[in-house]
């Protein structure tokens, strides 16, 4: 480990340590807390001007505790449009206002990101060069930008500095200037980027000393942030965490508090890595940076902390002052209030699985939450969960540990309250029951196995994805919680739900899809959840893993048997293992893993038959044949619903997630909770 980068920094002698409801002074002005909602792509623009839907968004939020929220960056210049929803500046002031209006009542403090990606931007919606520093291609889009010359760094710079007046003109308390992942400013401080012959290559500082200069002119006395690479990942000419520390001392000069990420333009995906990378992998770059800073800045963590109990620990010991919780508050926008009220069981996970916040693709999705479908529908959708009551602050001299008794019941049915029986305890019948619950429903629940979870349980076993069991966990605590009566192992019959009175909610999962390969006498062929459950006990021998989906269920699934030791062959019709991990952030460290693994990618393939000792593939394009050596054949094709149930009562009952159409946990929950909402549509 680099030196600087482990162990704890030394105690401050006399200094209390703070916990995460205690004030903190950012320059001239006070936060109510230390845990913060980050800036991150959200697409829930208007063009490019912020829209109801950010306003809903921070708001909600800021009613759940959030001591600080920095809003989606804003390009400070015409010449950056990354994506096609990214806000510009010059079009962001009622927007500001808007979202600091409603966010003032909770005394969250609202800033505001702004920054401008050059060379990892697109010049697919302004049909205009990149700018950057140097010619160096973009790694993704292959594309070479222009290289700035001296009047495009000064309109840039001085289009920093109207971004953070027009921010503060608009009520905002201060802006957070980017130099992190997709920043032009980090472009210029880097070697892998910045190959200038003039000032600002001599001198690589020069540009970024020159934005926060200008912003800082601008923006008074109000905040001013930074976010700042300390890591690109790349040391042969990148910045290493030895030089982000001394950049980290020496720009923090008109700051009041920096975030110091990692990632580079080689490394996008280690800015918000999946489950894959540990909780809290930036506290060692953390500590060394905060070392080395004054004082007077604040220094606020950032990295997958997603644990309250992480998040105080990193107070505790001096490592920071503040802690950004973005995704984790996706997840659960009450988290700061739950945790300032020791209702820190109640918070709903984040299991750091990528697949609704990570906004930033061809699909234009809105940021959204597995866990909580409603995220980023804050406008359009009804409140299911009210905002939890944050306890007052205790009054001097008095204890602060009286906590409320827990969280509010949701908003109540409409009507009267009825029986409800929920069919199924994955995680659409569990958000059904949880949901139907809070709306004062009686509610039943019958599971045929003997755990509650569902598919989620069984995913969870497969590499990199345990934390899918913490939320499986989560909702079956909070249905016990709300008075849910859950039985297990028993099979719900025709017979049973033909009974007079209440209502009915079939969530029965899917089962094994019919292959689409021949399968001859003696091959051995299991689910990819056979495989998961019982992965020890699969038949010695190779291991073929067939992927006709390209999502995490295969991969993980060869991942978690190479790891056992076996030898493992995974076979895709697609050019790439894993295709559809590009949504999450996911493809390029899958494959680096399958290979670091030893699996054998076997691509371009259409399985034709499964064989004793073997799995015969067809190449899609020359339709040349290959006998992979498979002792046994894992099978993680598409699923069907398991709807048997719903046929035999006469396919009239309500159905919610894979008894529906197999697909992935956001739509098994989003649509257990719609199926709770409609008992009071259909009563």
């Amino acid at each position: 480990m680099p030196s600087g980068l482990g162990g704890r920094p030394p105690a401050r002698p006399g200094r209390a340590r703070p916990g995460l409801s205690t004030p903190l002074a950012l320059g001239g002005r006070t936060a109510p807390g230390r845990i913060w909602f980050g800036p991150h792509e959200t697409n829930l623009g208007r063009g490019r001007a912020l829209s109801e839907r950010h306003v809903a968004y921070y708001a909600r939020r800021a009613a759940g505790g959030a001591a600080v929220v920095v809003v989606e960056e804003a390009s400070v210049h015409p010449s950056d449009w990354p994506y096609e929803r990214a806000p510009l500046a010059d079009r962001c002031a009622d927007g500001w206002a808007a979202v600091a209006a409603a966010c003032r009542p909770h005394g969250t403090l609202v800033l505001a990101a702004i920054g401008h990606a050059g060379g990892q931007g697109s010049s697919a919606y302004h049909q205009l060069p990149l700018w950057a520093p140097s010619r160096v291609p973009e790694v993704t889009s292959r594309e070479v930008p222009k290289a700035m010359e001296p009047e495009d760094v000064d309109a840039v710079v001085a289009g920093f500095a109207q971004a953070a007046r027009l921010a503060v003109q608009a009520g905002l308390d201060g802006v957070e200037v980017n130099a992190g992942q997709h920043s032009l400013v980090r472009q210029f401080l880097s070697g892998l980027t910045n190959q200038r012959a003039d000032g600002y290559g001599s001198d690589r500082l020069r540009f970024a000393r020159e934005v926060l200069a200008a912003v800082r002119e601008a923006a008074g006395d109000a905040v001013v942030g930074l976010r700042l690479c300390c890591d690109e990942l790349a040391p042969w000419a990148g910045i290493v965490p030895e030089a982000g520390a001394a950049l980290a001392a020496e720009l923090a000069v008109p700051v009041d508090y920096v975030v110091p990420v990692r990632g580079s333009i080689y490394s996008v995906s280690a800015t918000r890595p999946d489950g894959h990378v540990e909780p809290g992998f930036n506290l060692g770059l953390a500590r060394a940076v905060r070392a080395v800073l004054p004082g007077r800045v604040a220094l606020v963590a950032q990295g997958s902390i997603v644990d309250v109990g992480m998040a105080a620990g990193a107070l505790a010991d001096g490592t920071a002052e503040a802690v950004e919780m973005t995704r984790a508050q996706i997840a659960d926008p009450d988290l700061a209030a739950k945790a300032a009220a020791g209702q820190a069981g109640r918070i709903r996970p984040c299991i750091l699985c990528n697949q609704a916040c990570q906004v930033r693709d061809v699909r234009n999705p809105i940021v959204s939450c597995v866990g909580e479908p409603s995220a980023g529908h804050e406008h359009e959708d009804a409140p299911v969960d009210l905002p939890f009551a944050r306890p007052a602050p205790a009054a001097a001299g008095s204890s602060a540990t009286e906590t409320p008794t827990g969280p509010p019941a949701g908003p109540r049915a409409t009507g009267d309250p009825v029986d409800v029986l929920v069919v199924g305890g994955g995680p659409a019948g569990l958000e059904c029951a949880r949901v139907a619950a809070l709306r004062g429903h009686r509610v039943r629940l019958v599971e045929r196995s003997d755990r509650l979870g569902g598919a989620l349980r069984a995913a969870a076993r497969g590499a990199g994805r345990a934390r899918l069991a913490v939320l499986a966990d989560w909702l079956g605590a909070e249905c016990l919680a709300l008075g849910v009566e859950v039985r297990l192992g028993h099979e719900a019959t025709a017979a049973e739900l033909a009974g007079p009175g209440g209502a009915v909610v079939l969530c029965t999962g899917g089962r094994a899809g019919e292959p689409a390969y021949e399968v001859r006498d003696g091959a051995a062929v299991v689910t990819a959840r056979q495989a998961l459950d019982a992965a020890p006990g699969l038949p010695d021998g190779p291991v073929a893993v067939w992927d006709p989906v390209g999502g995490p269920v295969g991969v993980s699934v060869a991942e978690l048997l190479a790891a056992a030791g076996r030898t493992v062959s995974l076979l895709t019709p697609d050019l790439v293992a894993g295709q559809e991990l590009a949504r999450c952030g996911d493809l390029a460290p899958a494959n680096v893993r399958l290979q670091q693994a030893g699996v054998r990618l076997v691509k371009r393939a259409v399985l034709r038959r499964a064989g004793p000792g073997e799995a015969v593939t067809e190449d899609r394009f020359a339709g040349t044949t290959e006998a992979v050596p498979a002792a046994v054949l894992v099978d993680a094709g598409h699923r069907l619903p398991d709807d048997r149930l719903w046929r035999e009562t006469g396919g009239t009952l309500p159905r919610a997630g894979d008894a529906v159409a197999p697909r992935t946990v956001y739509e098994a929950v989003l649509e257990g909770r719609r199926a709770a909402l409609a008992l009071e549509r259909r009563g």
